[in-house]
């Protein structure tokens, strides 16, 4: 890299920082959070106990967002500045510390505008996940269990926490299907992007004859609701069953019916729910994972504007296609980020892809 290089980078970082400062808005953030400060002296303010802690969490967001945004403006202020003042006093060492440093200011300052811009809704909630393989019995069994796996490793790397929900075996290898909570700060966020079809091309080790295989995998990831949102499910519109826990997800298998699985006629939606021992509790989770879905359909036909609830599981509606043979390469179709460390994406490895897409939703 050299000077009109490094220079050119600093313009693009300073565009970045320009567009989150519109999409924020931190003089409207920063006279919000006087209010609330404004609020808080009221002697009244609380009496109310419910509204007191729904402004106090507004209040820690602002106060976030506003501080991680000043921080990066300062970071990108100070390169600018020493970047000048290198140039004008033909300081080359300094100049070359600046060049070595770029890469990491460039990732630093495009994980800060991933951050500050979400600020949506739910994107600071936990995060529901449900993998459900395609057809195809034991290749797409083995896949999901594949991308179980991918994001369990994802949330270690990222310091979230994960309650596993339901979990259920397949009959050769695999997994039926799995549900699980990923629990930390802009978890619901940051996943929501792997929600879609995932595509896998590999030689098949159920194959004898070492054939190239195809197999689809569905996730659906939904926001964890905070108990102040309502979302009404009549009782006729809904079936519950009860089974006995098995897999990872049982705490006692094949002694009691404490599992839980309830069928949304209106959607064909099916949640299910086996981690605790208690078949009320798991009711009243699997009901929470219901209400969570219906909320994210109900959500994405208002940014779709589309009365479509389900896409089909095959060619044409993957998010993210995997493929192990005859070459090695994980490419996001909405985004077009693609890399060859097929190993390290399966490994959990996925923020990179996650982040461009990110970037790529927020510039259009």
């Amino acid at each position: 890299m050299d000077s009109y290089e490094y220079g050119e980078l600093l313009k693009t970082l300073q565009n970045k920082c320009e567009n989150v400062a519109k999409i924020l808005n931190p003089q409207i953030l920063q006279a919000r959070l006087e209010e609330i400060q404004t609020l808080e002296k009221d002697e009244n303010f609380w009496n109310d106990a419910k509204r007191a802690a729904e402004i106090a969490k507004e209040k820690r967001k602002c106060e976030r967002v506003l501080n991680t945004f000043s921080s990066m403006k300062q970071e990108l202020d100070d390169a600018l500045e020493l970047y000048e003042i290198a140039l004008n006093e033909e300081d080359s060492s300094t100049l070359e510390l600046l060049f070595e440093s770029a890469p990491d200011l460039q990732e630093h300052i495009q994980k800060v505008e991933i951050e500050v811009m979400l600020s949506g809704e739910h994107d600071g909630s936990n995060a529901i996940i449900t993998i459900q393989p395609g057809a195809g019995g034991t290749e797409s069994q083995d896949w999901a269990s594949m991308l179980y796996r991918m994001y369990l490793r994802w949330s270690e790397r990222r310091g979230y926490k994960v309650e596993i929900l339901d979990y259920q075996d397949g009959e050769e290898a695999g997994i039926k299907g799995a549900a699980f909570i990923v629990k930390g700060e802009n978890a619901y966020g940051y996943a929501k992007s792997e929600n879609g079809v995932h595509r896998l091309v590999r030689i098949s080790p159920f194959d004898a004859n070492a054939k190239r295989h195809t197999s689809f995998a569905s996730v659906q990831v939904s926001p964890e609701l905070d108990d102040n949102i309502e979302i009404e499910i009549d009782d006729k519109d809904i079936r519950i069953d009860t089974y006995r826990a098995s897999g990872a997800g049982g705490q006692h298998v094949n002694k009691t019916e404490s599992a839980i699985r309830i069928t949304h006629f209106p959607t064909g939606i099916v949640v299910s729910c086996q981690n605790d021992r208690s078949q009320h509790k798991n009711k009243a989770t699997a009901i929470k994972m219901l209400q969570s879905k219906l909320y994210e359909i109900e959500h994405q036909k208002l940014q779709e504007g589309s009365t479509q609830e389900k896409s089909e599981m095959g060619w044409g509606h993957q998010i993210r296609s995997y493929v192990l043979a005859p070459y090695q390469q994980v490419k996001d179709l909405r985004s077009g980020y693609a890399t060859s460390d097929t190993e390290g994406v399966l490994d959990g490895d996925i923020d990179h892809i996650i982040e461009s897409v990110l970037v790529q939703s927020s510039a259009s």
